[in-house]
């Protein structure tokens, strides 16, 4: 059987609001504030209706810093689970440091979930909002694509494509997966 191919998509900014604050995008802080994006759930079943697993790959050093509780985050992805066809959410709660293996840009996150899942990494794509992301999913070997938001930090590498929003980065990943032939004939329709 052949390796499974997915998109790893970051969590604040591209599936949830993220709260901006001169210019720097910062996650919810409560279940409240917790709002899904317009668009995005139609965005993820065009996803998974043409066969990729989906995969949220989030920094959470809030909870290490003692500013979020680990119960918030959790009832947080809680809710994606159950509105969103996701297969699984990967979470680094590290801090940024050297030791890290997990933090984006580093990309251990991605290649724990391609090791558990037979996932091959360049038939797949990383979906994000920050630099970040994007650098994760280069190191990965994945398609990158960023979702600009027009936050106050520069890119550190160029992504593969740039687009405003899930469902135009659903839109690119549908089309470059059946240019390259990711997708089977039979699942290129519309």
């Amino acid at each position: 059987m052949s390796a499974g191919r997915a998109i790893f998509v970051d969590r604040d900014g591209v599936l949830n609001r993220a709260f901006v604050r001169d210019g720097i995008p910062y996650p919810p802080a409560s279940l409240a504030d917790f709002e899904i994006l317009p668009g995005v759930a139609d965005a993820i079943l065009r996803l998974k209706d043409a066969g990729f697993l989906l995969i949220v790959a989030t920094n959470q050093p809030d909870v290490g810093k003692g500013i979020q509780r680990r119960d918030v985050v959790d009832a947080m992805h809680a809710r994606l689970l159950t509105e969103l066809p996701l297969d699984d959410i990967k979470v680094c709660w590290d801090l940024d440091s050297p030791e890290s293996t997990c933090y984006k840009p580093k990309p251990g996150m991605l290649l724990a979930a391609a090791k558990e899942r037979d996932i091959h990494l360049a038939s797949s794509y990383m979906v994000g909002d920050r630099w970040r992301d994007i650098g994760a999913g280069k190191a990965a070997g994945c398609f990158t694509i960023f979702i600009d938001r027009g936050y106050a930090e520069p890119l550190r590498e160029a992504p593969d494509a740039i687009c405003a929003d899930l469902g135009e980065a659903a839109a690119i990943i549908l089309r470059h997966a059946s240019e390259s032939g990711i997708l089977k004939e039979e699942r290129c329709g519309s």
